[in-house]
């Protein structure tokens, strides 16, 4: 299939005349790739991102990595016929977030994306769920490198080692070189499970990127750098409490230094609003026109999640110059919405045909273990709101209600949620094991804390002032509180429907990982281990109540949050 291009996207660079040519028209030099001619090279790269274990079709239809293969083997198809090359990478997170997939170990992810043909990703993140064994499992089965130039292996003294992945991979694209350089956000050493990553160093990527670009033109590998990236796209590089990104790492190099980046992590089509200059994000819908970001001379792309699109970068290189033709998000079978953002009958572009060979190999995975995850558990009568932008920006009855089976289960005075650690909402009707699952599918354990009141009152001000927007954002129940966001101290009314006593003794869950020091939480010294599972547990809780009243959990205005531009959560 053939897919209109967005043309206009960039003006192409205007090359001053050659000292000493005459005027004739051998001697222009070219504006266009049609002049340059032969001397013109096209390349197009095909991106996605953040995969999270969406390897099957959504119940709409929608996404999927059987459609994605039709998609992509069409464009290279196309792009072929034109005489030019294809690249497709990823920028990460393949692992977490559906069942099927992570009960597997994403096995059924990484199949998927060598028989699509990747040529290579970033190392998200999410890669760290799982033991390190299972990294190495997943590297082994991959037939594309995983990149990372900013992790090391550490020694019990902290000296680096030699890197964990390759730093970067050259590719000859009819015989331009292009350089593709892994990078990964900081984040990961808070964010990443601290009980599998405590052997690996993750260093600056603005440092780490300039040094292997030097290397790289030290060398003369390439002709120009790309680099694929899981490290967020934050508008005008307004990172809030995140590590920085993309757009940090563009402005810290030397413009043209590094031409591309192919990003992910912070889960947004990349898409900018024309006329602000590149520091605002469009109302991008399916099926829309899509300018990427552009910040000192790098273009900076990223596709949503979940393969619900496929980035198109068709490029354009002569005069030693690299020029963005057109570029395009396209959808994979994803719907179109109505003015109110809610899905319609209508799809966005057209029908894409799942790979048949591909969907056969995929079902098998989607099939095992269908009857346990379908067990229904529960019911609710309302939503039990998950949803990303919600529960990461205020306190919703589902992180509320997760915070409360774990402190509930152990019989301690509050409990701690980290908002990152929710995953999905529930949808009302009934509860079944998947969703259980969907919702948390780390695996971490819940841990018991016991700590005086003056201890709890720095906890909890500590924790209560992680900026929203973030994964540390903290869903609390069991505490009335006052958060002041500048001074990040917590004064406290009641705990446990008890006066608050700074003398007094509290004990609290919070997960695993947050006790680690997941997240950017205080590191807690001696927490005890419940043996609870998180999952496991909610699981449990769940079936218990059968019957879940969705108001019961809702906030209560148990927090209040003072010097803030947010009411719902410290936002400085």
């Amino acid at each position: 299939m053939r897919h209109m291009l967005i043309k206009g996207l960039v003006a192409t660079a205007v090359v001053a005349a050659l000292t000493g040519c005459n005027n004739s028209d051998d001697d222009k030099v070219p504006t266009t790739c049609a002049e340059a001619g032969s001397a013109c090279t096209t390349f197009t790269v095909l991106h996605t991102n953040d995969n999270h274990g969406r390897f099957w079709e959504n119940s709409d239809g929608e996404y999927g990595m059987a459609a994605r293969k039709t998609l992509i083997d069409s464009i290279r198809a196309e792009v072929s016929k034109n005489g030019g090359q294809t690249l497709l990478l990823s920028g990460g997170d393949i692992n977490t977030g559906v069942p099927e997939s992570d009960l597997q170990d994403a096995i059924p992810d990484f199949t998927g994306m060598n028989k699509i043909g990747y040529d290579a990703m970033a190392v998200g993140n999410h890669e760290f769920d799982n033991p390190l064994s299972v990294v190495d499992m997943q590297r082994r089965l991959a037939e594309f490198p995983m990149l990372a130039a900013n992790i090391y292996h550490k020694d019990a003294d902290g000296n680096l080692g030699e890197r964990y992945f390759d730093a970067y991979k050259v590719f000859d694209i009819n015989g331009l070189k292009v350089a593709v350089i892994g990078l990964t956000t900081e984040d990961t050493a808070k964010i990443g499970n601290p009980e599998f990553i405590s052997g690996l160093e993750f260093t600056d990527p603005k440092t780490e990127v300039a040094k292997v670009i030097k290397e790289i033109k030290d060398a003369k590998a390439a002709d120009i750098i790309f680099a694929t990236t899981h490290m967020g796209h934050y508008a005008d590089g307004h990172n809030g409490s995140n590590a920085p990104g993309d757009v940090a790492m563009a402005r810290a190099l030397k413009e043209g230094d590094l031409q591309v980046v192919i990003g992910g992590h912070s889960q947004n089509p990349v898409c900018m609003e024309p006329g602000t200059d590149n520091k605002a994000y469009a109302d991008f819908k399916p099926g829309d026109e899509c300018a990427p970001d552009k910040q000192n001379g790098t273009w900076i792309m990223q596709a949503h999640e979940w393969g619900k699109y496929v980035g198109r970068a068709d490029f354009e290189y002569f005069n030693g110059e690299l020029h963005l033709a057109s570029y395009k998000l396209v959808p994979v079978n994803m719907r179109k919405l109505d003015d109110a953002g809610k899905k319609t009958a209508d799809l966005a572009g057209t029908k894409i045909e799942p790979d048949a060979e591909l969907k056969e190999l995929l079902s098998y995975y989607q099939e095992k273990g269908q009857a346990k995850l379908d067990e229904v558990i529960a019911t609710t009568d309302a939503l039990l709101d998950g949803e990303r932008a919600n529960v990461r920006n205020k306190q919703t009855n589902l992180g509320r209600m997760l915070a409360m089976a774990q402190s509930d289960k152990v019989k301690a005075d509050f409990g701690v949620m980290n908002s990152g650690g929710v995953r999905a909402s529930i949808q009302p009707g009934n509860i079944t094991y998947r969703d259980v699952l969907t919702v948390q599918p780390f695996g971490n354990m819940v841990t018991l804390n016991e700590m005086t009141g003056t201890e709890v009152a720095a906890y909890l001000g500590a924790v209560g002032s992680i900026q929203i927007g973030s994964g540390g954002y903290a869903q609390i129940t069991g505490v009335k509180m006052t958060i002041d966001c500048v001074a990040k101290t917590a004064n406290i009314s009641v705990i446990n429907g008890e006066n608050f006593s700074p003398t007094g003794t509290y004990k609290f869950t919070v997960p695993s990982f947050n006790a680690a020091g997941g997240d950017g939480y205080p590191k807690l010294e001696s927490p005890i281990q419940t043996g609870f599972v998180d999952a496991d547990l909610l699981y449990s809780f769940l079936k218990e109540k059968q019957a879940i009243k969705a108001a019961d959990y809702s906030p209560i205005g148990d927090i209040v949050y003072e010097n803030s531009n947010s009411v719902e959560g410290c936002q400085l």
